[in-house]
C-alpha cells in the first residue's frame, strides 16, 4: 500500500480508517463486542446435544486418522534453472507488499518469478505494515534470509540492501512524489511479456524498477514451466522461518503430540498446566488435528452473514462494513438464506464443531485452534471447545516468556500457527481465505490430509432445523466424499498456491 497512498487518496484514507477503527475496537468494546448470552446462544441445539453424545466407532476412527495414500504425485526438486551460471543482471527490482503473511508470501514468490524472467536482481521484498494488525515486522524478522538465498542462488541473483548509487530507492522515496522508476501500472495476473516490454525499459534506463501495487500481479497461466517451478521452489522450499519461530512452533508440536501431566516452571516461575488425553483404544494417540478459525469482525462484517448474534450484532456490523467498504460489499446484496445456499458464509465456531463431531471426531481429539481474535470472544466458542474440551492454542501451550517474541505481533503469530498446522496430521478452515488457500496448496504439496469443507452443502443443511443427528451425519460424510485430502489439479485461473498439480509436482514411475 505504501507506495500509491499518495497517488490513491481513497486508498490511503481507508488505510487511516481502518487504524483507526483498530484503535476504537480496544477503547470501546461495549459498542464492538457481543454480549456473552447473545454469542454463546446456540443455534443448532438439537445438533449439538446429539454431537455430545456421540462416539465414533473404531473403523471410523481409523479412517480419519490413517494418512493419505500415495496419490502417484511426487515433489518437483530438481533444479528450475538449465545452467548454475546465472546471466548479467539487468538490473535491480522492488517490491513492495501489502496484505497479511500469507498474501505476502505469493507475492514474494510472484517477485523472484518476475525477476527470473528479467533476468534481475531482486532486493529483498519490503513487507507493508498491515493498517489492521499494525505489525512492523520485515522479511528478516519472519523468514530465515540466508535459506532464502542459498536456495535460489542458481535461479536468481538476491541482494538484502541495495548498492549505494541506489540508496535513494525507498518507499518514502515513492512515496513523496510520482517517480520515473515506479512501476504502478502492473494489471492483475500480467503475463510474462508485459514485464518484459513495461518493466525491462525501466531497467534498461534507470538500472532499478520498484513495482507497486504488486500483489497478484502474475498470471497463472501461460507461463513457462520453469517459471512455474521456481514460484513453487519459492514457496514451498526457499520460505523458511526463522529460528525462533521453527523452535516455538515445534515445541507446541511435541505438546500436542506428547502431552503430559505436571506442572511445568519457565525460567520467570510462571506455571501452567498440561494435560493427557486418553483416546479411544490408541486410535489418534499422538496425533492432531489444526483447526484454523478465522471469525474475526473483519470476516463476519465482509461476509454480511447472520450468525445469530441478534438485532445489535447485525446493526454493529452493518454500521462496520458501511464506515470500511461505504457500504459496497457484494454479500449485502443477498438474503442470509440466497447466501448460505449459495456457500458464502462463514462456518461459526459451533457449525465447524459439528462438521467434525459428523465426520467422526469425538471429545478425545486433540485440536490446535489456529486463529487470531475471534468475534464475540471466548463466548462464541463454547460451544466448540464442549465439543472438544482438549482443544489448545498457543497461550494454553506455552508460557508468557515463550511467547515473548511473538507478541504484539500478528505476521509472527500466524508464522507459528502455519508451522504447527504444516505439522498436524489433519488440517481444517472453517472459512476460504489465504491461509486455507496456502495450507492447501502446501499440504497438497507433500500429499498432507487436508478437508475441504463443503461450504455449499453445509450452508443448506445447516438451515434445515429439523434434520436428526443420523440425516445431518449421512449428509456430511456423503457431501465431504473426495474432499479430504485427495489431489486436484489446477484449473484455467486458479492459483498455482493453492493447486500446485501438476505444475509444481511429477508422476511417479
Amino acid at each position: 500500500m505504501g507506495l500509491h497512498r499518495h497517488h490513491h487518496g481513497g486508498v490511503f484514507f481507508t488505510a487511516l480508517l481502518l487504524i483507526f477503527l483498530h484503535l476504537f475496537a480496544h477503547a470501546s468494546t461495549s459498542s464492538s463486542i457481543l454480549s456473552d448470552s447473545n454469542a454463546s446462544k446456540l443455534r443448532h441445539s438439537r445438533l449439538f446435544k446429539s454431537a455430545l453424545q456421540n462416539k465414533a466407532s473404531n473403523e471410523q476412527l481409523a479412517d480419519l486418522w490413517t494418512p493419505l495414500s500415495n496419490q502417484g504425485w511426487k515433489p518437483f526438486v530438481e533444479s528450475t534453472s538449465a545452467s548454475s551460471k546465472l546471466p548479467e543482471s539487468t538490473g535491480f527490482i522492488q517490491v513492495f507488499l501489502d496484505g497479511g503473511l500469507n498474501q505476502q508470501r505469493m507475492g514474494i514468490c510472484d517477485a523472484v518469478a518476475v525477476a527470473k524472467i528479467l533476468n534481475a536482481t531482486l532486493m529483498i521484498p519490503y513487507l507493508e505494515v498491515n493498517p489492521v494488525w499494525q505489525d512492523t515486522s520485515s522479511f528478516t524478522d519472519i523468514f530465515d534470509v540466508d535459506h532464502f538465498v542459498n536456495i535460489l542462488k542458481d535461479d536468481i541473483s538476491i541482494i538484502r540492501e541495495l548498492p549505494d548509487e541506489y540508496a535513494w530507492s525507498t518507499r518514502e522515496y515513492y512515496a513523496s512524489a510520482i517517480r520515473s522508476t515506479r512501476v504502478k501500472n502492473a494489471p492483475l495476473h500480467a503475463s510474462a511479456n508485459w514485464y518484459l516490454e513495461n518493466v525491462s525499459p525501466v531497467l534498461e534506463s534507470y538500472g532499478i524498477a520498484a513495482i507497486s501495487p504488486f500483489s497478484h500481479r502474475l498470471a497463472f497461466d501461460n507461463m513457462p514451466i520453469e517459471i512455474q517451478r521456481l514460484r513453487c521452489k519459492v514457496n514451498f522450499e526457499a520460505l523458511v522461518f526463522v529460528p525462533h519461530v521453527r523452535s516455538l512452533g515445534e515445541a507446541l508440536v511435541s505438546r500436542l503430540r506428547y502431552p503430559i501431566v505436571k506442572n511445568i516452571e519457565d525460567t520467570v516461575g510462571t506455571k501452567y498446566l498440561r494435560q493427557v488425553v486418553d483416546t479411544k483404544d490408541g486410535y489418534g494417540a499422538g496425533k492432531f488435528v489444526t483447526l484454523h478459525l478465522r471469525f474475526d469482525k473483519d470476516m463476519a462484517a465482509h461476509s454480511a452473514c447472520d450468525f445469530g448474534g441478534g438485532k445489535a450484532e447485525k446493526v454493529a456490523l452493518a454500521k462496520y462494513r458501511q464506515t470500511i467498504w461505504q457500504g459496497r460489499v457484494m454479500n449485502s446484496r443477498f438474503t442470509d438464506e440466497e447466501l448460505r445456499n449459495q456457500g458464502r458464509c462463514p462456518l461459526t465456531p459451533e457449525e465447524i464443531g459439528l462438521l467434525l463431531a459428523a465426520l467422526g471426531f469425538d471429545n478425545s481429539t486433540r485440536l490446535y485452534l489456529a486463529s487470531h481474535k475471534v468475534y464475540g470472544g471466548e463466548a462464541r466458542i463454547v460451544a466448540l471447545r464442549k465439543l472438544f474440551p482438549y482443544m489448545e492454542d498457543k497461550k494454553s501451550l506455552a508460557s508468557p516468556i515463550e511467547r515473548a517474541h511473538i507478541k504484539g505481533k500478528a505476521s509472527l503469530s500466524a508464522a507459528v500457527d502455519y508451522y504447527v498446522s504444516m505439522h498436524s496430521d489433519i488440517f481444517i478452515s472453517a472459512s476460504p481465505g489465504n491461509m486455507h488457500n496456502a495450507m492447501l496448496g502446501h499440504r497438497t504439496y507433500l500429499n498432507l490430509k487436508t478437508i475441504r469443507p463443503n461450504m455449499a452443502l453445509l450452508g443448506q443443511i445447516f438451515m434445515n432445523k429439523s434434520m436428526s443427528w443420523s440425516e445431518f451425519q449421512e449428509s456430511v460424510i456423503e457431501g465431504q466424499r473426495n474432499r479430504l485430502g485427495e489431489i486436484k489439479e489446477r484449473k484455467p485461473k486458479q492459483s498455482i498456491y493453492t493447486y500446485p498439480v501438476p505444475d509444481c509436482v511429477c508422476q511417479q514411475l
